[in-house]
């Protein structure tokens, strides 16, 4: 029996609900708007005013003047953006409970209390992010080249100017940190499109920035559909779009920078990844990996281990400790004790993933738990294994992004390594092994940006994240995600004088 908290409120009458350009909030240009759910009680939230390619127009006109060059922004020092951004990170610290609710009621998932993961787990690592890439940004170098003659050459690293950053509902805020960051680090301007499914934290964001001290037009936050994300992948004044989101949009994001002006492009997208269990895994490992792995934050995660090879030793073994672990999940609202899985972001991904539970059925995978909807109100999915899963069945091929378990069987290390690269995405995966060297060489082999030994969906700020093949190119964190908004400028000249 779960109690409710008083303490986990918001007040609705208080959310900003505008588009935010130029440093104020602002109603769209068409006057539309778009309603907000609560996905665990499907009841509104509130109205959010949508954003037009207009409104993509005068913010991208806003992140053009603030890039200007003896504009303020331009002006600062590398060191003066580090102590805006490390303000920043301070005020989303103290506001940290807030979000931290109006998170979880907007995208449903749980807060995370006892050391479940939950919204507390992503303001963690938001704030921890945002004091990360600050400190970079007074250490953006380039370098003296020698080279023949008599010349003195060096590089510099520039911004690469007006950005455009398009993110997902998954997980809003962190997505949201691993955007501005680099950024704002690196001296670019930026207009983000947030997801209509999850407008909300970003807003409260833009009061922050504000308050941080940050000049006009440095951050612009539009909430809007895919139209408006469209329209500034397309814009001619836009020098760089970072996206992230599914495979599928991100070919049309490619596109749209083409047809364009050939603006840089990175792309965080979908996947498919693999979970290898080897005959000498240990048993609770594997089942607290895979655990972690799949149904963390109820699997609406691009690196969710939704194919599980499992040596056939220990396969049965392994399918009745993971079937009897995955009993324990409590299912609730994030107002709820003791939660562990929420419920999917809308209607739209619920009836996607029970479409998915029923193919998997149709074409003949075994359900040993779940299945169905959790409760009568709400997005709620019951946690899902499926055995006996084929390589060529739906559900083993297509991002279900919902709390499904796969589980595979498999005779040899390489036969699960083949299957395992058996797929058009590559962003992450992980190994389960006893034997340190063993791992290491399955993780050498496997083609993914990341790869897990022992644990899954762990991440940190200094290490680079991103895909191979159609899980798209670029990497965010790390100092690579610097990288991915500058732009490297050789400068020559010839000396006079003694050549020494």
């Amino acid at each position: 029996m779960t109690t409710k908290s008083a303490t986990n409120k918001v007040d609705i009458s208080k959310l900003e609900t505008r588009l935010f350009i130029n440093n104020e909030f602002v109603n769209s240009v068409s006057g539309n708007t778009f309603e907000v759910v609560n996905p665990a009680t499907e009841e509104v939230i509130c109205s959010v005013q949508e954003a037009g390619h207009e409104d993509v127009d005068k913010a991208v006109t806003a992140a053009k003047a603030a890039f200007a060059v003896g504009s303020h922004w331009r002006t600062l020092n590398g060191s003066d953006r580090r102590d805006l951004m490390l303000k920043l990170a301070n005020l989303v610290e103290r506001d940290r409970a807030f979000l931290e609710v109006l998170e979880a009621m907007d995208n449903g998932k749980p807060i995370g209390t006892d050391g479940r993961y939950g919204t507390s787990v992503d303001l963690h690592l938001v704030i921890q992010y945002l004091r990360y890439a600050a400190g970079h940004a007074d250490k953006v170098l380039g370098s003296q080249i020698p080279v023949d003659g008599h010349i003195f050459a060096y590089t510099r690293k520039e911004p690469v100017g007006v950005c455009g950053a398009i993110i997902p509902w998954n997980f809003p805020l962190l997505m949201f940190a691993w955007k501005v960051g680099p950024i704002l680090a690196t001296g670019c301007t930026v207009v983000f499109k947030t997801s209509e499914k999850t407008p909300l934290s970003a807003l409260h964001i833009g009061k922050l920035i504000k308050e941080a001290g940050f000049p006009p037009g440095v951050v612009n936050i539009l909430s809007g559909y895919g139209s408006a994300g469209e329209a500034l992948a397309r814009h001619m004044d836009v020098d760089k779009i970072a996206f992230t989101g599914s495979t599928a949009v991100g070919h049309k994001i490619e596109q749209y920078a083409t047809e364009s002006n050939m603006k840089k492009v990175t792309l965080e997208l979908g996947g498919k990844s693999p979970m290898i269990i080897l005959d000498d895994a240990n048993l609770e490992t594997a089942v607290n990996t895979a655990r972690a792995g799949l149904f963390l934050n109820q699997g609406q995660v691009c690196t969710a281990s939704s194919r599980i090879f499992v040596h056939e030793s220990i396969h049965d073994k392994f399918v009745a400790a993971m079937v009897q672990n995955a009993q324990g999940i409590n299912v609730g609202g994030y107002d709820e004790k003791d939660i562990d899985q929420g419920p999917q972001v809308d209607k739209i991904q619920f009836l996607k993933v029970l479409g998915y539970i029923e193919k998997g059925i149709e074409e003949g995978a075994t359900l040993r738990l779940g299945g169905h909807r959790h409760g009568n109100k709400g997005y709620f999915i019951e946690p899902t294994i499926f055995t006996d899963v084929k390589d060529d069945m739906v559900i083993a091929k297509e991002e279900i992004f919902g709390p499904v378990m796969s589980i595979f069987k498999f005779k040899t290390d390489e036969e699960a390594i083949t299957r395992a690269n058996a797929t058009k995405y590559g962003l992450a995966a992980s190994v389960v092994s006893e034997n340190g060297a063993r791992a290491i060489s399955t993780a050498h082999q496997i083609r993914a940006g990341t790869v897990w030994i022992n644990t899954h969906n762990s991440y940190d700020a200094g290490l680079p994240f991103g895909g191979y093949k159609e899980s798209g190119h670029g990497r965010e964190l790390g100092f690579e995600a610097m990288e991915n908004y500058l732009e490297t400028k050789t400068v020559m000249l010839p000396l006079t004088g003694p050549k020494v």
